[in-house]
């Protein structure tokens, strides 16, 4: 098996409500191996999002440890999370989070340019990313002259344009319907099989089987951790779905 790229031990995470404190994870121990693809489930208030927080750089435990790529993030400071997400960590969300106002192109290339790279070596990624998602005829379309699909998609080329070490995927298909969510997830195996490490959250079962391995958290432990045997074929699945036209 290869490296973990993420390695957590003893993670705890309270929140202050007034006088009082709130356990979010009590003791969350987790280990996910460069190149695996895992499901992240469990209800709302289990604890999952602030798992996917933890791990996205966006918040810091209240203790234990967390080593992305060997290295200890747990107590970096915020300027220092922020670099780390911005070099190592590739997110995508329910809601897109694209800029309305720019078009495909430009919405790929803003993390490159918070980077400090060189505009022709940005947008060269930039076009290499939307292309390997099927919206190479697309690039200077704005988000509200595309499908959700293709806007989730942009997202998509937008994560994978950096070349993170992670990509981080919250409810990625919570917003789609059937036949784009299961574009996404083609997508997402199509990554795995380069191997690049996925963590997506998500509520659905059928969803998660995309992936190879499932972890279920609860009051903020994690309750159970499977290798999936019978995973879902995103290729598959599209190929006995009716095609859907996409907006001009």
């Amino acid at each position: 098996m290869s490296a973990p790229v993420i390695q957590i031990q003893g993670l705890h995470k309270e929140y202050s409500m007034g006088k009082v404190k709130v356990p979010a994870l009590k003791g969350v121990d987790l280990e996910v191996p460069t190149g695996q693809f895992l499901a992240i489930m469990g209800p709302s208030g289990s604890g999952k999002s602030t798992l996917m927080n933890i791990l996205g750089c966006l918040d810091r435990p209240t203790k234990g440890t967390y080593l992305l790529d060997g290295a200890d993030v747990s107590r970096k400071s915020d300027n220092e999370l922020a670099d780390i997400r911005n070099k190592f960590i590739g997110f995508i969300f329910q809601t897109f989070n694209l800029l309305s106002r720019t078009n495909a192109l430009a919405n790929v290339e803003l993390p490159l340019v918070y980077r400090g790279m060189a505009a022709g070596e940005r947008r060269k990624r930039a076009v290499r990313a939307l292309e390997s998602v099927g919206l190479a005829g697309r690039m200077t379309h704005k988000p509200n002259e595309m499908s959700g699909g293709e806007q989730q998609r942009v997202a998509i080329a937008r994560a994978i344009a950096g070349d993170p070490k992670v990509i981080l995927a919250d409810e990625p298909t919570g917003n789609l319907d059937s036949r784009s969510g299961e574009e996404v997830m083609s997508i997402f195996q199509d990554l795995h099989e380069k191997g690049i490490t996925l963590i997506l959250v998500t509520h659905d079962p059928d969803i998660a089987r995309h992936a190879e391995r499932i972890i279920s958290v609860k009051d903020g432990r994690i309750i159970s951790d499977v290798m999936v045997e019978d995973r879902l074929d995103a290729k598959k699945l599209l190929a006995e779905m009716p095609a859907h036209e996409e907006p001009a």
